[in-house]
């Protein structure tokens, strides 16, 4: 298993074009299996999750070719309607499989999903939605065998709480329903605008995407269309992360400024100096970073869930004493031990963590335990004194591509071996 080895200290200067955004490459990829023909992805990164969601398609029956990025999906003949639970496991998203699956086969058996442990993600949000609009489904055993009587039924759907995985179950479901299907309290978050993109590009009709009420009125089939991938704002909070910790400055490319609101004021606030130029956004760290009074995760607009480690890492640096408040995931601290490791002064009670910065971070061997607990300590290591060596990159695998090869090109010192 790889390991990185990090020398802390570098700061880093130049340019870094940011990939397209796992979680909306890997719905989008699962849409294409719902209607017949070629769907043409573009902007896709090159992932282990992303592998993940190919190997399920090619298994329910799906020709799948990719060229560097872009990702060929021929969706004519699906021959399985079933997803091992060995292909289940390898990401946690695999439940959206669940919507795209039923809408094309009427049928399906799926065992739970599998992934990052980041305490219950709960997916009766998705069962009580589709069995609303018709889907009869039993549990048997950690498996969901699932089918439908005909088409599925559009329903009025009110969410209790803003889930993105739910949302988009929905979506793929009810885009070849019989009828109109109504989303309340739906999931704001740029993936969700960036499917529907795709589904209407394919034929679908649905509006309102990105506002908390979405309308689907179902068509009779879908077919292929060329769509690009949006940019990854979590992998550009995290380059703009090492960066203020390191100093320096770099040039983030291929960004969507919109898709950054609630994350530029928090480096601002730390002191950073951010502008933008259309899809260029410039980061230049101004010395030690200053401390974030506090950052509480919410469903977007808000803070993302996902930023929220590699942000700390930098508080770990900073000349005060930040608070974050975790409100989506209730085991999103996991990375806390590893960074205290490292010399992080960081105190966390229940969804609450305090960060008391300090001057220096030292290196020490540490564990990634999951995604972005991963990329949090890759940005404390850019800053730590010494060398420092991170086990289990395989969660770092699944969410940044190549993250080593780009962070050497900017100057840092980072050791795969």
């Amino acid at each position: 298993m790889s390991v990185y080895f990090i020398e802390g200290g570098n700061p880093l200067y130049g340019d870094v074009e940011i990939h397209g955004a796992k979680n909306s490459a890997l719905p989008i990829l699962t849409a294409t299996l719902i209607g017949t023909g070629k769907s043409v992805i573009h902007n896709c990164p090159d992932l282990t999750d992303i592998d993940a969601a190919i190997k399920i398609l090619e298994y329910l029956g799906c020709s799948v070719e990719r060229e560097g990025s872009t990702i060929t999906v021929e969706s004519d003949c699906i021959s399985n309607y079933n997803v091992p639970d060995h292909l289940m496991r390898e990401m946690r998203s695999s439940i959206v499989f669940l919507g795209a699956v039923i809408a094309r086969c009427r049928k399906t058996r799926i065992s739970f999903p599998g992934g990052c442990e980041l305490g219950p993600r709960p997916i009766d949000l998705h069962l009580s939605a589709l069995k609303k609009m018709g889907l009869v489904i039993e549990e048997d055993h950690g498996y969901l065998d699932c089918h439908v009587d005909g088409r599925l039924h559009g329903e009025t759907i009110a969410l209790s709480f803003p889930s993105v995985g739910a949302t988009e179950n929905i979506m793929l479901a009810a885009s070849t329903a019989e009828g109109t299907t109504v989303i309340t309290n739906a999931a704001r978050e740029p993936e969700i605008v960036d499917l529907a993109n795709y589904l209407n590009g394919c034929g679908a009709k649905i509006t309102g995407a990105g506002e908390s009420t979405i309308q689907i009125e179902g068509v009779g089939s879908l077919h292929g269309c060329e769509h690009r991938v949006i940019p990854d704002r979590i992998v550009a909070a995290t380059f703009m992360s090492a960066v203020a910790v390191t100093g320096g400055s770099i040039s983030l490319k291929q960004i969507d400024p919109v898709h950054l609101g609630a994350l530029i004021p928090v480096f601002e606030e730390a002191g950073c100096r951010v502008s933008l130029h259309g899809s260029t956004l410039d980061i230049e760290s101004t010395g030690r970073p200053k401390p974030i009074k506090m950052v509480r995760t919410m469903p977007y607009p808000g803070f993302p869930t996902d930023a929220q480690a590699p942000i700390m890492s930098m508080c770990a640096f900073a000349d005060g004493t930040s608070v974050f408040v975790e409100n989506i995931f209730e085991n999103r601290f996991k990375h806390v031990d590893e960074l205290v490791r490292l010399g992080a002064s960081i105190k966390v009670e229940g969804r609450v963590a305090v960060v008391e910065g300090v001057r220096q971070l030292h290196s020490a061997s540490v564990q990634a335990t999951d995604l972005r607990g991963g990329a949090a300590l890759v940005v404390a290591a850019l800053g730590a004194k010494g060398t420092t060596e991170i086990d289990g990159l395989h969660h770092v695998d699944r969410g940044y591509e190549r993250l080593e090869d780009s962070l050497n090109a900017i100057g840092a010192k980072v050791i795969r071996a």
